[in-house]
């Protein structure tokens, strides 16, 4: 057992390291290059009087709830998930599950706004909806996706970050990992060491 519980690690971190960023023309760029731009894209929405939006289902849902609060309370950046489960269970039964995002970013979102849209599969039809608006509405735009390399949110936003694992807990982790890499060092880690 023991030989496994090493091997997932070894997989999940090795999943991390690997993870492939692209630009909105769908070019490569360093990690530490996509790591800036969403640092900056951030930062520039919130001192210009805007916020982030954070959106994902299920387990992603759980990762953008959890940046939002750590993006506004640690990093001190406007930030929030569109996730109520009101908002949720009225806009998909009036409107379908595919417009739960969308429809709020058409309530809520400005230009300037920055969306940074979570799905493993990169496949979701709400997500890719949200997307769509988004850039409707003038929106900055990040995307993490995982699973098939051909998946469309991959190539959706102004910074992509694409972690190629076929497993949920593997593709989840390095998601919520990056994030958080994303603004711990904004908030100066490693400097302090």
């Amino acid at each position: 057992m023991r030989e496994r519980v090493d091997a997932y690690f070894r997989t999940l971190a090795q999943a991390i390291r690997d993870v492939e960023v692209t630009d909105g023309a769908g070019g490569p760029i360093a990690v530490e290059q996509g790591f800036e731009r969403v640092r900056q894209s951030a930062h520039a929405a919130h001192d210009g009087g805007n916020k982030v939006i954070f959106i994902g289902n299920g387990g992603s849902a759980g990762i953008a709830s959890h940046l939002a609060i750590d993006f506004s309370k640690n990093g001190g950046l406007r930030s929030l998930a569109f996730n109520d489960p009101s908002a949720l269970t009225c806009l998909g039964n009036d409107l379908g599950y595919e417009n739960v995002f969308a429809k709020q970013i058409d309530f809520h979102a400005r230009p300037g706004d920055l969306l940074i849209a979570i799905s493993s599969s990169g496949k979701s039809p709400n997500i890719l909806a949200a997307v769509a608006t988004a850039r409707g509405r003038q929106c900055g735009v990040v995307t993490f996706s995982g699973f098939g390399d051909s998946n469309d949110l991959r190539r959706k936003g102004d910074v992509n970050f694409y972690v190629r694992a076929g497993e949920y807990g593997f593709v989840e982790v390095a998601h919520l990992s990056i994030c958080h890499a994303i603004l711990d060092l904004d908030m100066g880690w490693g400097a302090r060491q």
